[in-house]
């Protein structure tokens, strides 16, 4: 007899439809997978023989079949188990053929009939969604995640015994669970601008960048405050909407690192190690799993100590960044993934950190000065719209009782501005001004003749390239924005001019 179970796959972010056709015939007994399965599928004939046999039910004595289809595809990971049994239950006659034809199926099966949680289940179920399967099986500990989408009926279980039991006697049925509801509240952050003392203009450059989706650097001497402002910045982040929230939980549960919630409710704040390789940040490896810029996709990409990052690695950003999205080519894989992420750097201004330092000498010399900032290409500068040198913090400034503004206030001022924006770009397919190309500049950055003026002379001034040109654009974009005006005045872009001071200091006029 011949059974057809329905389940999924995944390449990259996308679901797609697995056919699991089972054949149970009378031979010799033989247990053959095909269909270009991985070692881990291979691996399934074992763990699903020992989980027939140790629930209670009979293991075919014959030829068993399976073919994955389509069969030109490579079929990945432990999700097959469970379609694989419910294949093998109904080919051989323990389940009514047809009960389960309604249904998909998912899942790892352990050696004693558990049903095991597998990754990637949403974008999963969203293509389930897309081609109208309305009844998933899935196990109990992604059932949440899975209970985010409507329109499917999530019916979730521990073992494999009470899945069948569900389709074989009626008082056993299992409840679908109720569709999830979504809540704008986010986790409260640790960090608020109302404990950083001082650094009132390295505190505007964060709202701003916050507020237009900008990239950040930070630079100043050891003790500054650089890491603690950017631990701030998601203190400060817009409310995720619930389409954002399924966009950045769907490359959480391909990554494995979704929590029990079943989604992500804040936005995501990714610190990689300066020791982290190309790979790890922008993603691979056999699988071409997303990397940190994707981990960090609509939320923070942290890296501090940028100098001490590989020079490779940080060249790998530099496409991600101008696009908003990765590709990840293997042998054996090919995927994309978003990563429309907002960067935040921090570096100090010489290898022994003290260069500009009112109190502690520089003990570096100009060459060494110049190799270290060296190691930060012109191009990925160009990048990062905001530059912002943090003085050291004086002993006012830390033993003041005064408190700063909370991050609450300049969340509301952010969140304002992003609104202004959403309205702004509702039909160009956008959301932030760090997103507009030329055509957007050329309809929402109009300057006047003396704001063309400034910005012709900070072009002499700091010979930006016109990269840098139009990122200045942005910016001064965003702070018209914040200050509720239509147009862009020449203070916005005398604000934004100052952003880019840091060109000329450290790198010298010309990349």
């Amino acid at each position: 007899m011949i059974s057809q179970i329905k389940s999924f796959g995944l390449i990259g972010l996308i679901g797609y439809a697995i056919s699991v056709e089972v054949c149970v015939s009378a031979g010799l007994p033989a247990f053959e997978i095909v269909g270009l399965p991985d070692t881990v599928v291979k691996e399934s004939k074992e763990r699903v023989r020992a989980a027939l046999k140790s629930t209670g039910f009979e293991f075919p004595n014959g030829r068993i079949t399976i073919n994955l289809a389509p069969a030109n595809t490579k079929k990945e990971g432990s999700v097959y188990d469970l379609p694989i049994a419910m294949g093998i239950l109904e080919a051989s006659g323990q389940i009514k053929k047809g009960l389960v034809s309604e249904y998909a199926f998912f899942g790892e099966l352990g050696l004693k009939g558990d049903v095991r949680r597998v990754y990637g289940m949403l974008p999963m179920i969203l293509e389930a969604k897309k081609l109208g399967i309305k009844k998933v099986f899935v196990p109990h500990d992604n059932a949440n995640e899975a209970a985010y989408v409507d329109a499917v009926s999530v019916f979730s279980a521990k073992t494999l015994r009470e899945i069948v039991d569900h389709f074989v006697y009626e008082e056993c049925r299992i409840e679908a669970m109720p569709i999830n509801s979504w809540s704008d509240e986010s986790e409260v952050s640790v960090y608020d601008f109302a404990e950083i003392k001082g650094q009132e203009a390295a505190k505007r450059a964060a709202e701003i960048a916050v507020a237009g989706g900008h990239n950040i650097l930070l630079a100043g001497t050891p003790g500054s405050g650089k890491t603690m402002l950017a631990k701030c910045i998601p203190s400060i982040l817009p409310k995720l909407t619930f389409e954002e929230a399924l966009e950045i939980t769907a490359i959480h549960s391909v990554a494995g690192e979704l929590g029990t919630d079943g989604i992500v409710k804040s936005r995501p704040f990714c610190a990689p190690h300066h020791s982290a390789s190309a790979v790890a940040l922008t993603g691979g490896g056999v699988k071409a799993l997303p990397g940190c810029v994707s981990l960090a996709h609509m939320g923070v990409l942290f890296l501090d100590e940028l100098p001490e990052f590989k020079r490779s690695t940080l060249e790998a950003l530099r496409q991600p960044i101008e696009d908003g999205v990765v590709s990840v080519i293997r042998a054996n894989a090919k995927s994309v993934y978003p990563a429309d992420f907002m960067l935040v750097a921090a570096m100090n201004p010489c290898p022994c950190g003290n260069y500009g330092s009112r109190r502690v000498e520089c003990r570096c010399t100009s060459s060494q000065i110049t190799r270290y900032v060296n190691k930060i290409s012109g191009p990925l500068l160009d990048r990062i719209d905001l530059h912002i040198e943090m003085t050291e913090v004086g002993f006012d400034d830390i033993t003041s009782n005064e408190k700063s503004e909370p991050s609450a206030t300049i969340r509301d001022r952010v969140q304002k501005a992003r609104n202004i924006q959403l309205e702004r770009f509702k039909n160009d397919g956008i959301r932030t001004n760090s997103q507009m190309d030329n055509k957007h500049i050329k309809k929402y950055c109009e300057l006047s003749t003396e704001a063309t003026a400034i910005m012709r002379r900070a072009l002499e001034v700091y010979n930006l390239s016109a990269r840098a040109y139009i990122r200045t654009l942005k910016v001064a974009r965003t702070i018209a924005d914040l200050a509720g005006n239509a147009e862009i005045l020449p203070i916005h872009i005398k604000e934004a001019v100052q952003y880019r001071s840091m060109d000329s200091k450290y790198w010298g006029k010309g990349y």
